[in-house]
């Protein structure tokens, strides 16, 4: 829309179309879910079954964790179009060929759709391992950090992060009548 539309009053210009809401925790695991009833239907060996196995089981453990990514981050995109995209059109586009054929015959390089599909899921795998990685790293620094603030306002362990595990306890203190009073002893 030109200006001289919008002063003879033209056209209202179109209203942007909504951008689609970032998939929930539940949509991710409906998709998760769906893959694993792709499976369940299809008749697929246990080579495929366990890699798929596996990527859902990384991305169910990274889920809770998927904040510490940044959300927003090419991190946490990986982790959501991993499991509501990249993982079902791979499982759906081998389930969609026949068996036999998918199995046998090579399509890419002397390489079967089976082959191809397992190479795939090993990408994915490794790929939602680092993600795996990523997430609980986070946890880790924090409790390093936080370590360091203990000892910076404590002063180190003495046991050196060695649990005392003899059983025996330090001997108590002697209260003696020549030691130093606290402040509250002698206000007493």
């Amino acid at each position: 829309m030109g200006i001289f539309d919008w002063l003879r009053g033209g056209d209202e210009p179109e209203a942007p179309s909504p951008v689609p809401a970032a998939p929930t925790d539940a949509d991710i695991l409906a998709s998760l879910d769906r893959v694993a009833a792709m499976l369940a239907e299809g008749k697929v060996s246990a080579l495929v079954r366990s890699r798929v196995t596996r990527v859902d089981g990384l991305i169910r453990a990274i889920l809770p964790r998927l904040a510490h990514l940044g959300l927003g981050s090419m991190d946490a995109y990986a982790v959501v179009a991993t499991a509501t995209d990249y993982l079902p059109e791979a499982v759906g586009g081998y389930l969609r060929l026949p068996r036999e054929w998918a199995d046998t015959r090579p399509i890419d390089g002397g390489r079967t759709a089976l082959m191809v599909l397992v190479d795939q899921l090993e990408l994915l795998s490794s790929t939602m391992t680092k993600m795996l990685d990523a997430a609980n790293r986070a946890d880790a620094q924090a409790l390093i950090a936080h370590g360091r603030f203990l000892e910076a306002k404590f002063g180190p362990a003495s046991s050196g992060g060695q649990l005392d595990t003899s059983g025996t306890s330090p001997a108590p203190q002697s209260s003696d009548a020549s030691a130093p009073r606290s402040t509250l002893d002698l206000e007493i």
